[in-house]
């Protein structure tokens, strides 16, 4: 699916598959709720004020409040570990992390305390949410998969349902026999509860596999999941009132849609755009903002794709007009909209307001990263505070394994006192010395705990910072501000010269490189292809600035595997330096060229890279930049880099040297990268 604006894009993941859209879709927007039997009267109270969490969020805290307090007005621990459960999920449910944690960590430690499987399985439950709120993948399955054997022993088959579906999810996509086992079983437990609600959402996580084997361009496997998704909107049509998660009709709607408009062609387009109707109904109605920007991004996509541009405008624009109507701003949605309405403009060449959309899809773009980067950092601190209230947690619990067994050495202590006074003081005196022994021992093991935790949050957040500066700086290297400007000067003359159709084409290359290396910088690892496409649109578009002063050539060894991964952005820096400080001063003493080479030593697994160019050398670069306003911070920056990435490895080694008498002027930057 080609254009500005599809479900994939609307999440912004690279490479992201039509399956794990779905699954973002679901574990962003499914919520937990259920008909289920052995409820305590407080319990279901906390339930009931639960199910009000979408039509009157202030009725729903306030209801599971008041169970909380008559939980602790009756002393139950397990009733009382449940309401802490539900109010954590509520507060996720209205993206509060620093609630949500509070709460979960409250229902955690109290549930310890209960003792009770009823409340370990809500507590676990709740951290396991928790910890996929904030990213932490791996513990989440641990805790979602306690949590789903405890349901399971309880026969509470309604919260089986929904917790397998949501271990399915969290399985995606490193485990396809996990997501398939979980969600079969989900769908089984959800037909012996006959709740709505949980079968429902074990519908979807079936559903989401099913969607992901008719990706394949295989007809049958389409149609087998067409007439699931049909069958499932029927099923949750007939008992929508009992179905509080209105979005998981939206979910299977835009799921239906999708499988429409990837299916056969021609599409059945009156019912492609039904199911979107509907989903961009419930995204309206329950202010559902995932479910509208994809419902009503995927019309305009389709009208876009079908030339209807004034339709699709219409529709780009009446989701931003409505976004602007509401007391919050999202700006991920705003700056969708805007690309949307910005690739419209390309395609049918209206350059002003390409101008006028481009400026606002930068300024929300920007605010959606610093959202974003904000999260990061709240979701670490989030991480580390829990960790370090379980590190307590386990530390009570050792104290109190410890009073118990002073308590029965205690008794055993007594009994001795029968035998004989001498034999009584000698056992109390040995025993008094090991019992301080121990004591010294364990607080000499807590101190060194709380030490150990502290320093690892610590050099975490120090890494984190480093990391994240490290990446400004990195963006800022990138991009000169003196090459923009030249590029853009030289695509206006082209325009104004009436050489359009080069000025639209390198406008997009350099659309393109500037993309790049925004997502890019963002990536661990990019395979060797896109690193070379990158460094040939940059000298490219450098070609442009220079008025094609200098050949280039990238060569690349039979030696190196197309599929070898390395840091992005490694090399452009050095090719910018040698362009800048190298081929620019030649002026007119002979024609410039430039070799990128990729060589692969397969016995030591290190990529070598070789940047050679015949500019002027690195004397006379060095004398020229003491006028220069240009400085470049290449190679800090890189050693900075490697230093991070491959801390103390003997095999990384970064020369840049001039050229060989024989070979004339010139400079050689020589990059050795271990891929191990």
């Amino acid at each position: 699916m080609n254009g500005a604006f599809n479900i994939l894009n609307s999440y912004r993941h690279s490479g992201c598959t039509l399956m794990s859209v779905v699954f973002l879709l679901l574990i962003q927007l499914w919520t937990p709720m259920g008909v289920v039997q052995g409820q305590t009267s407080i319990e279901k109270m906390a339930a009931d004020g639960y199910a009000l969490r979408f039509s009157d969020t202030t009725a729903s805290v306030r209801i599971q409040t008041e169970a909380l307090t008559l939980a602790k007005t009756k002393n139950s621990k397990t009733d009382e570990a449940i309401c802490y459960a539900y109010l954590a999920m509520t507060y996720r449910r209205l993206l509060q992390l620093k609630e949500f944690t509070r709460y979960a960590d409250l229902s955690y430690e109290t549930a310890n305390q209960a003792a009770d499987n009823r409340a370990v399985a809500y507590s676990n439950w709740a951290m396991g949410l928790l910890r996929s709120y904030i990213d932490d993948k791996a513990s989440a399955v641990d805790y979602m998969l306690k949590a789903y054997g405890l349901f399971v022993q309880l026969k509470e088959y309604a919260y089986c349902a929904k917790i397998g579906a949501d271990v399915s999810y969290l399985f995606y996509p490193g485990s396809e026999a996990n997501v398939t086992k979980y969600a079969d079983e989900a769908f089984r437990y959800a037909m012996q509860s006959k709740d709505p609600e949980s079968i429902l959402h074990a519908r979807l996580a079936v559903g989401s596999y099913l969607l992901d084997s008719a990706g394949g361009g295989d007809l049958e496997q389409w149609q087998k999941a067409v007439l699931f998704f049909k069958e499932t909107i029927r099923q949750a049509e007939q008992v929508e009132d009992a179905i509080v998660s209105k979005s998981n009709i939206g979910i299977a709607h835009i799921n239906l849609a999708v499988l429409y408009m990837n299916g056969p062609k021609p599409i059945d387009e009156k019912a492609f755009l039904s199911h979107l109707e509907q989903a961009t109904y419930i995204g309206r109605q329950y202010s559902l903002r995932n479910i509208y920007r994809s419902s009503l991004g995927l019309q305009g996509q389709f009208f876009m794709q079908k030339g209807d541009y004034r339709t699709a405008e219409n529709l780009f624009k009446e989701g931003i007009a409505y976004q602007q109507t509401l007391p919050y701003k999202d700006n991920d949605l705003l700056a969708t909209f805007f690309g949307c309405l910005k690739e419209l403009a390309a395609q049918e060449k209206d350059y002003a307001a390409y101008h006028e959309y481009d400026t606002y899809f930068n300024k929300y773009n920007k605010l959606k990263y610093d959202e974003a980067t904000q999260k990061i950092l709240q979701n670490t601190d989030a991480r580390f505070e829990s960790e370090k209230k379980l590190a307590l947690i386990e530390q009570l619990e050792k104290e109190n394994e410890l009073e118990r067994k002073n308590k029965f050495l205690g008794y055993g202590i007594s009994a001795i006192l029968l035998i004989g006074l001498v034999f009584m003081y000698r056992s109390y005196y040995y025993r008094q010395r090991y019992f301080q022994n121990r004591e010294d021992i364990l607080q000499e093991q807590q101190t060194n705990s709380e030490l150990k935790v502290q320093l690892m949050e610590k050099e975490s957040l120090e890494v984190l910072a480093e990391k994240l500066s490290l990446e400004r700086r990195l963006l800022q290297s990138q991009m000169d501000p003196h090459f923009i400007f030249n590029l853009l000067g030289n695509i206006q003359s082209m325009i104004l010269q009436n050489d359009r159709v080069v000025a639209v084409s390198y406008l997009g290359k350099f659309a393109k490189l500037t993309r790049q290396v925004l997502e890019q910088s963002r990536m661990d690892r990019i395979c060797i292809e896109q690193e070379i496409q990158t460094l040939k649109n940059y000298i490219e578009l450098q070609q442009l600035r220079l008025n094609h002063s200098f050949d280039y050539e990238i060569q690349v060894d039979e030696t190196v595997d197309s599929t070898v991964y390395i840091p992005p952005l490694l090399l452009q820096p050095f090719v910018e330096n040698a362009i800048e400080h190298g081929l620019k001063p030649l002026v007119d003493r002979r024609r410039g060229f430039l070799k990128v080479a990729f060589h692969l030593d397969i016995d030591a697994d290190i990529l070598e890279c070789t940047i050679t160019d015949n500019g002027i050398g690195l004397g006379a670069s060095k004398s020229r930049k003491i006028d220069a306003s240009h400085t470049s911070l290449s190679t800090r920056i890189t050693d900075e880099r490697l230093a991070l990435l491959y801390p103390n490895n003997p095999s990384v080694q970064l020369k840049v040297t001039d050229r060989n008498e024989e070979e004339g002027a010139g400079c050689v930057v020589f990059l050795s990268i271990p891929l191990i």
